[in-house]
């Protein structure tokens, strides 16, 4: 089947939000030259769980009618009702935080610049290395620790607002 649109799924690969099997989908609202597009995930996505949700369709066979698992089906409701619409736009791809900067890493770090504020940060890296074994980038160990600091601030500052 071609694409009515490539510029549309040009813009939809480049979101990843292209539905990598559109010719999966079924259900009658997504008929050829109808207003939704089966190749257009967010859609499908959020057609599916109205239909569940307001229609009242049974979950199991609206999920294959949408070409999706019911797993999606669950999970899609969850991150509709969690973030709105913007729950089922994909998350970014790879590492979602510092995987050698662990929580027990940064304390460690901390705990050093306690005793001694003016320790560098390629001092800190070294003694990352020594300790844990694991070698960072300095410009990484002050990122994280900023972020770390940042938290802080806004767990006070949220504390003190009550």
């Amino acid at each position: 089947m071609a694409r009515r649109d490539d510029g549309k799924a040009e813009a939809l690969a480049a979101s990843r939000t292209l539905n990598p099997r559109p010719e999966k989908v079924t259900d009658p609202a997504f008929r050829p030259g109808g207003f939704f597009d089966p190749a257009d995930l967010v859609q499908v996505k959020y057609e599916m769980v109205r239909k569940v949700e307001v229609d009242g369709a049974p979950p199991g066979r609206t999920a294959a009618e949408f070409g999706l698992s019911r797993q999606s089906l669950y999970s899609a409701r969850t991150a509709l009702a969690d973030h709105g619409l913007a729950g089922l736009l994909p998350g970014k791809p790879g590492p979602k935080g510092g995987h050698k900067l662990t929580d027990e890493v940064v304390d460690h770090l901390r705990q050093l610049l306690r005793a001694d504020p003016r320790l560098r940060p390629e001092q800190l890296v070294d003694a990352v290395e020594r300790h844990f074994g694991v070698r960072v980038h300095p410009r990484s160990v002050q990122r994280a620790l900023s972020r770390r600091h940042a938290a802080e601030q806004a767990r006070e500052d949220a504390s003190k607002s009550r």
